[in-house]
Formats: C-alpha cells, sequence, structure tokens
C-alpha cells in the first residue's frame, strides 16, 4: 500500500460511512434518521425484532437490545461515533437506571465523539409565566421530572470523564400531523376544558420535524456538556394554543373553567401539567446550533403534514 492511501480505502462502504446510533426510535427518531441517511449509517436499538424489518425498509440497521436488560447492550460498544439518547426514564423511582446502562455500555471501549440527550423543558418546574433560559437551575417538581434530572447529571457528568461532547436537549410540548397523539385535534373533539386566562399557564412547543432537526444540528455543532432549550419562538397560554388549533381546524373553541372546577374534572396529568408555567427563551438554538425553524410557531405547524 503506497504510504500516502488511507487503509479505510480497502474497508467496504458501508464501513467508511460515519455511524449514528439512535436509541429510543419512535417518532423524531424516525424523523432524524431520514435527515441522516444515506450521508451516515444509522442503527437503532431495538428490543422487539418484529421491527428489524420496518427498520431495513427505512435504511436503519436494527441492534438488538434493551436498556432494561444491561447485559444486552455490551455490543454498543465503540459502535457509533456519535449516540442520540431518546429514551425516557422508567415510569417510576427517582434516578434513570436506562440512562446508566447505555452509560455503562458506552464506557466498555473508546467513547463516541458526541452523544445528543432528549431531555424535557419539565425540569424547569414552576417559573410563573417568566422567560427562562438555560442559566436557570433546574426546580423539578414532579418524580418525572426529576428523573430526568438524574438522567442529565449522568450524561454531562459521562461527557467531562471520558472527553465526549454531550448535548442536553431540554423539549417542550411536541406536536405534528401524523404523530400518535402529536396535534390537540383529539382532545378539541372531545370537549376537554382549558383554564380561564386569570389561571391560565404559559406553554412551550416543537414541531416534530425542527426537533429532529434540532438533534441532528447538535451532533455536529453541540457544545460540549451544553444545555439547549429546543422549542419555537411561540408565547401562547394553553387555552390561547387550544383555542388557535381549534380555529385551524374548523372546530369549537374549548369550554374554560376556573381552576378549582379542573381539580374536580381532569385527570392528575392533565392538572400537572397545567401547574407550570414558563416562557423557554431559544437563543442558543439558533446561534449555537444555527437552527432556522420551519415553524417558528404552531400557526403553520398545526396543517403541516409530514
Amino acid at each position: 500500500m503506497p504510504s500516502n492511501q488511507s487503509p479505510l480505502g480497502a474497508l467496504p462502504a458501508r464501513f467508511r460511512r460515519p455511524r449514528v446510533l439512535i436509541v429510543g426510535f419512535g417518532d423524531v427518531g424516525a424523523r432524524a434518521a431520514r435527515l441522516l441517511t444515506p450521508r451516515v449509517r444509522v442503527l437503532a436499538l431495538t428490543r422487539e425484532a418484529a421491527r428489524a424489518g420496518t427498520l431495513r425498509a427505512r435504511g436503519v440497521t436494527p441492534l438488538a437490545g434493551d436498556l432494561d436488560d444491561a447485559p444486552s447492550l455490551r455490543r454498543l460498544a465503540g459502535l457509533a461515533a456519535r449516540v442520540v439518547h431518546l429514551a425516557p426514564p422508567p415510569g417510576e423511582g427517582e434516578g434513570d437506571p436506562r440512562t446508566a446502562a447505555l452509560l455503562h455500555a458506552l464506557s466498555r471501549r473508546a467513547p463516541p465523539m458526541a452523544l445528543v440527550y432528549a431531555s424535557t423543558s419539565g425540569v424547569y418546574g414552576d417559573r410563573g409565566g417568566a422567560w427562562t433560559d438555560e442559566t436557570h437551575a433546574p426546580r423539578p417538581q414532579t418524580a418525572r421530572a426529576r428523573r430526568r434530572v438524574a438522567a442529565e447529571s449522568a450524561v454531562r457528568a459521562f461527557g467531562r470523564a471520558v472527553g465526549m461532547r454531550t448535548s442536553i436537549l431540554r423539549i417542550p410540548g411536541i406536536y405534528a400531523e401524523g404523530r400518535e397523539g402529536g396535534t390537540p385535534r383529539a382532545r378539541l373533539e372531545r370537549g376537554t376544558p382549558v383554564l380561564t386566562a386569570d389561571d391560565d399557564v404559559y406553554t412551550n412547543h416543537i414541531h416534530a420535524d425542527d426537533l429532529a432537526r434540532a438533534v441532528v444540528a447538535a451532533l455536529w455543532r453541540g457544545k460540549p456538556q451544553r444545555v439547549v432549550n429546543a422549542c419555537d419562538d411561540s408565547q401562547l397560554k394553553m387555552g390561547d394554543y387550544f383555542d388557535l388549533a381549534a380555529d385551524l381546524y374548523g372546530l369549537p373553541r374549548p369550554p374554560r373553567i376556573g381552576r378549582g372546577q379542573a381539580r374536580e374534572q381532569l385527570t392528575p396529568t392533565l392538572l400537572s401539567f397545567m401547574s407550570e408555567s414558563r416562557r423557554l427563551r431559544n437563543t442558543r438554538l439558533k446561534r449555537e446550533l444555527r437552527l432556522r425553524l420551519c415553524h417558528p410557531t404552531p400557526a403553520t405547524g398545526l396543517l403541516t403534514k409530514t
């Protein structure tokens, strides 16, 4: 071999392409994979053998493994230069053993260059409607949010320890036509009430396509151990969001009720979302990841079919 010839030239093309591993291959993972292929080879962890054919049809290589079964993750070590972690923590407990198991598996060989973790803006807790950026310390008010904080801390500590660049995306409500539960349409058709203007809370949103683009951007452009609010430009209270959607869909606007009535009529899960109010700033998303939103507000995104 000539001295100036790269040894990679002797390898098949499938080994020369950069590899990205997606853990938690749901709707957002599939959207990100569409952006990545065929420029990179995309691998996806799956615990369901029946999904293998579907993944291959998308141009994605399936890898058998289960985040709840740590030994099954051993083969992930050294497989990909970049990792996207979209899997949620378990539904109970205070920590996130799934993230711990993934990081342990990745540590068995040379770690990836970059890892993007999909967290939630719920880690900020209630801010009373105040503007919130990434410099505000987390104040989780639910067990679900505390599990996310634990996962964030583990990811950032791992990145510092092994010299891996990690990006934490704090994500609000994700919406998109064609995504399961991805639009307010079903809720509007059920006539689920929202809070009166005086009791209402600010919410934040991101279209699933824009979120997938943010994930891909963070893989290459994210700063080390950096938190980024992955949200659009909207400043909507929850009731106004549903009013907007109703008008776009040609449906009746939802009834408005006070917080006292809401406690009697709505589920604990809905009430928890109505107990936190904040407006997220997305300056880092635009300046550092250089993301130009396709849907700056739900006014265009709610009617876009993807």
